[in-house]
């Protein structure tokens, strides 16, 4: 990934050092198992424990031999002496590529739900916030009922716990290595060999392996990771909505130096949430090749494995950028609760026409009756610019049905809000978990 959308910290798990290094401490395990089992001398398991590499030198051997699990080997033997003979003992490549790149996806998950965990942290803190600020919900992007923008910010915290749990699922379905030799069947490695890696490195065996990983599990952790990401698209689309000039409701954070334009000085753009909702279709993208890579040849062929050096570290990162861009918007939204309710406002009260409707239908007028009355000032507030409340106190219809106090009722916003508590209460936001 390039570093302008890199993570650091995830990042570090991808780097070649960091992959050699789980390279060489699966090779150093299964030397020990080995031990354990009176195969390899305790005198030369000791030694081999102290193997290292020469990064250059890997680089060195694989542009000769083509095959970089054979250039680590050579390279990882050339720093021992004689027991270098017992390094990959029954092992095939798979064994630590598969093993290794399974650590890999545990590690970027357990950096990335840190990273949603503060992100889901900044969401609560702010519904907790706006958990009265008036504001209009909308449906086909048109202003429907009243709202409160906390709610509507409760709304992502409920998806982003379900994201947590999908990304746990994840990280425990790949949290598998396999030590199990040519076409998986522990013909030259035994079973216990196996076991004793996988336990010291923190995965289960495979039950089932072949000769690498069945790519069932990696495709449902990319699933993981791009549904989360579709999530911080979602509000990202949703800030970009609410901040346009028309609207105003919100806007991103904006530093003092921080410019809008090239050409308009006045520009204060949504670059955070347009950038959130462009990197999300990259791990989208990233999905489809994870999931083209499970139908492998027979026991084993590697047309994932050049693909999946490209997409799996892209998106860990990528998610973790993501995860971190969107705390900042949220942290630093600017929110404006005059223009929220000044668009709740519009049309003299039109969100409050199903209030109306019900009022009526109560009071005994048919329902399609009140539906065409209450339609009719709705759509005369709109296309002529008149006030909607005023509209239905002057209509006959609904004065022999309603005195002025109770129409007066029907416009207050505090009858659409009594029961938002039940959400937060569903949440748990703003209790101890």
């Amino acid at each position: 990934m390039i570093p302008r959308y890199a993570h650091r910290r995830v990042s570090e798990i991808w780097t070649p050092t960091s992959k050699f290094d789980r390279w060489l401490r699966i090779e150093i395990l299964a030397a020990e198992a080995w031990g354990e089992l009176g195969v390899i001398p305790a005198e030369d398991v000791d030694k081999i424990r102290g193997a290292s590499y020469v990064l250059e030198r890997i680089d060195e051997i694989e542009a000769e031999v083509g095959h970089d699990v054979i250039a680590f080997v050579t390279a990882m033997g050339e720093s021992l002496g004689p027991e270098s003979r017992w390094v990959h003992l029954g092992l095939t490549s798979s064994d630590i590529l598969d093993t290794a790149f399974a650590t890999q996806l545990v590690d970027s998950a357990g950096v990335l739900l840190e990273e949603l965990d503060r992100l889901t942290a900044a969401f609560e803190r702010q519904a907790l916030e706006h958990r009265e600020t008036l504001a209009v919900g909308r449906s086909h992007g048109i202003i429907a009922e009243p709202i409160t923008f906390g709610f509507k910010l409760a709304g992502y915290v409920a998806e982003l716990q379900r994201d947590r749990e999908r990304l746990i699922t994840a990280r425990d379905e790949v949290a598998v290595g396999q030590v199990s030799g040519p076409v998986g069947t522990h013909s030259s490695v035994d079973p216990r060999v196996e076991e004793y890696v996988c336990e010291k490195l923190g995965l289960r065996p495979d039950p089932a392996a072949t000769q690498v990983i069945a790519r069932d599990r990696h495709a449902a952790f990319m699933y993981a990771l791009a549904m989360t990401a579709g999530t911080l698209e979602r509000f990202a689309t949703e800030v970009r909505h609410l901040m346009r000039s028309e609207v105003a409701e919100v806007r991103e954070p904006f530093s003092e130096k921080q410019k809008g334009s090239s050409a308009m000085p006045h520009k204060r753009n949504p670059v955070i949430a347009e950038r959130i909702c462009g990197l999300t279709r990259v791990i989208r993208g990233h999905l489809l090749v994870a999931m083209e890579n499970t139908p492998l040849w027979h026991e084993r062929d590697i047309s994932h494995s050049s693909a999946e050096r490209i997409v799996f570290p892209d998106a860990c990162e990528l998610l973790g950028f993501l995860l971190t861009e969107s705390t900042r918007l949220v942290d630093g939204l600017v929110v404006n609760p005059e223009r929220m309710r000044a668009n709740l406002d519009l049309g003299g009260g039109i969100v409050f026409s199903q209030r109306v409707l019900l009022a009526l239908v109560e009071k005994g007028m048919a329902r399609e009756d009140a539906y065409a009355v209450v339609q009719a000032a709705g759509l005369r507030a709109w296309d002529e610019g008149e006030d909607f409340r005023s509209l239905i106190r002057a209509d006959g219809r609904v004065a022999t049905l309603l005195s002025a106090s109770e129409i007066e009722a029907l416009f207050d916003p505090a009858w659409h809000l009594r029961n938002i508590d039940t959400t937060y209460r569903r949440l748990q936001i703003g209790e101890e978990k």
